[in-house]
Parts: C-alpha cells; sequence; structure tokens
C-alpha cells in the first residue's frame, strides 16, 4: 500500500464526491458544502488518502478551542479493510490534540458498525443517537465522543 494523506484540494472534488456518492447517497455533501468547508481554514482541516494520484479516501475536522467534531470520513468501498479510515481519523485526532481541543465529537450512521468499531478502538464512546439525522433518507446517528487523555 504507497497511500499517502495530503490537505484536500479544490482540484480533489470530483473525485472526493465520487466517493460521497459511492459511500454515502442518498445522503451526500454537495460541491458547495465542500468548497465551503474548504474556505474555512482557521477552524476546517480536510485531508484525502491518495495512491498514485487516485483519492480513495477523505476526512474532515472542525476545531475550535473547546472542541472538535469529526466532520467527515470515507474510504472507498474497494479499499476498506486496509487501514486507510484509521490513519485518516489518527491524523484528524492528532490534529484536534494540536489545536488544543479537549473533546472530539463525531455522528456515524447507527447501521454502520465497522466505523463504531474504529471509533471505539480510538477511545470514543457513545453518548447518544440523533433519530432520523441523514437526510434525506432518515437514517438515525450514533453520536460518539471522545475526550482527551
Amino acid at each position: 500500500m504507497n497511500v499517502r494523506l495530503r490537505p484536500m484540494r479544490l482540484a480533489d472534488l470530483p473525485a472526493v464526491l465520487g466517493l460521497e456518492e459511492e459511500l454515502f447517497a442518498p445522503d451526500t455533501w454537495t460541491a458547495a458544502m465542500y468548497r465551503d468547508e474548504l474556505s474555512r481554514t482557521d477552524t476546517r482541516w480536510y485531508l484525502v488518502a491518495e495512491d498514485d494520484e487516485q483519492v480513495v479516501g477523505y476526512g474532515g475536522l472542525i476545531a475550535y478551542p473547546d472542541e472538535a467534531h469529526v466532520a467527515t470520513l470515507g474510504v472507498a468501498t474497494a479499499r476498506q479493510g486496509e487501514g486507510i479510515g484509521a490513519r485518516l481519523l489518527d491524523a484528524l485526532l492528532t490534529e484536534a490534540d494540536r489545536r488544543g481541543s479537549p473533546v472530539v465529537l463525531l455522528e456515524v450512521r447507527a447501521d454502520n458498525g465497522v466505523a463504531q468499531e474504529l471509533y471505539r478502538r480510538r477511545g470514543f464512546a457513545e453518548i447518544g443517537r440523533r433519530r432520523g439525522y441523514y437526510q434525506p433518507s432518515g437514517a438515525d446517528a450514533v453520536v460518539m465522543k471522545r475526550e482527551r487523555l
């Protein structure tokens, strides 16, 4: 595996949006949402995982002094199970720690047990549920929290 992580660029949006469709349809983010996120460099930090110049995963962090939020995390279906998601998550958590955020929160689909287990292995615990959180599908979200050691 020759995957490297690097900051997401506007030029990555076609590939990221393709992965959004593959992984999260019909609850996908739009290009406008990503453009807005990428423009907020003071509180946002987005990465892509790239293998031979092909985007195979991505993740994003929203970080404030009092808390951070894993905004998104996805890995191409064909590349899941290779540790790419764990590398992305670890990078996001390192950045949250670097920025001094004592708490990191996230939402994950209630039916995505694999992702929930990854988050648990990184110190997250379930703190609640949001019924009908994902739109337009109406899928429930599990809210998870990690406190810095």
